[in-house]
């Protein structure tokens, strides 16, 4: 039985000025399809692991290749993609906060059904498939691949697959947050991979702000914790503590990367 049998308040509705590409999308479709097939990324999570660390393998006596346009180009599509996503579910948030209030709009399964939202959100859950291949860029130009990296692309998809088909509640604060951190962090790339210089600064601030978006991911779970005796804000606990236990790794690897690579006492003397 498909999850979309729940109760929305039809105040949560109300027309935001969608699109009729928007509009027309069918998430019940898009529902059952997820509902069907969400195992699917658990095997497709296991083929990115074996087919980084093969090529990784395979590089290792070979030159790098440059990848610079290819790479240029991927960055700014997930740039764009991020940015659009970004204000679509906002519009969505910022009007649940706005009328309802926090509770609500952590608690909230409109994300998944609003015209306004629904496409965007489903979008979102498929990019975590996208992004895999941003690893493949750093090992078939030979750059350093960190665990932090690879860790949380293969189990981010996992979990946003099994939410999105459990219509998960707090999801709609986690797509709202990645999407604005990963518009930041993907031009940051695009800028990168044309070749010119970003003052140090500004990559410890998206470090930072992976930090931040962690703590924050880890926040509305405890709340989630609270309200789960409430029938508007109820989970399923192998989802709430899997997704715990992802956001305190990824916040502790994040952290120990920052500290690693901005105020270790070599990094300092590099400064001075």
């Amino acid at each position: 039985m498909l999850n979309m049998e729940v109760n929305i308040d039809p105040s949560e509705l109300q027309p935001l000025g969608e699109y009729d590409f928007e509009k027309n999308f069918n998430h019940l479709g898009a529902m059952k399809w997820m509902e069907e097939n969400w195992q699917k990324s658990i095997i497709f999570a296991a083929i990115y692991f074996i087919l980084v660390f093969g090529i990784k393998h395979f590089m290792k006596e070979r030159r790098p290749f440059n990848l610079r346009a290819p790479l240029t180009l991927w960055s700014f599509s997930l740039t764009l993609f991020s940015f659009i996503a970004a204000c679509r579910i906002w519009k969505q948030m910022a009007f649940l906060l706005l009328t309802k209030g926090f509770k609500q709009s952590v608690c909230s399964k409109s994300f998944y059904v609003h015209p306004v939202s629904k496409l965007w959100m489903y979008l979102f859950v498929l990019s975590k498939f996208v992004e895999l291949g941003d690893t493949f860029f750093i090992v078939l130009r030979k750059k350093k691949l960190i665990f932090v990296h690879w860790y949380h692309h293969f189990f981010t998809m996992i979990i946003a697959w099994y939410g999105y088909k459990n219509m998960a509640v707090g999801m709609g604060w986690n797509a709202a947050l990645n999407l604005v951190i990963h518009c930041l962090t993907y031009s940051y790339y695009t800028v990168t991979a044309m070749g010119i210089q970003v003052p140090r600064s500004i990559a410890m601030l998206i470090t930072t702000a992976q930090m931040v978006q962690m703590t924050g991911f880890f926040i509305i779970n405890i709340f989630v914790f609270f309200w789960n005796n409430d029938k508007v804000c109820q989970t399923t606990w192998p989802l709430l503590l899997l997704s715990s236990f992802l956001y305190t790794t990824l916040l502790a690897l994040f952290s120990n990367f920052f500290l690693r690579t901005y105020l270790s006492s070599t990094q300092k003397s590099k400064w001075n």
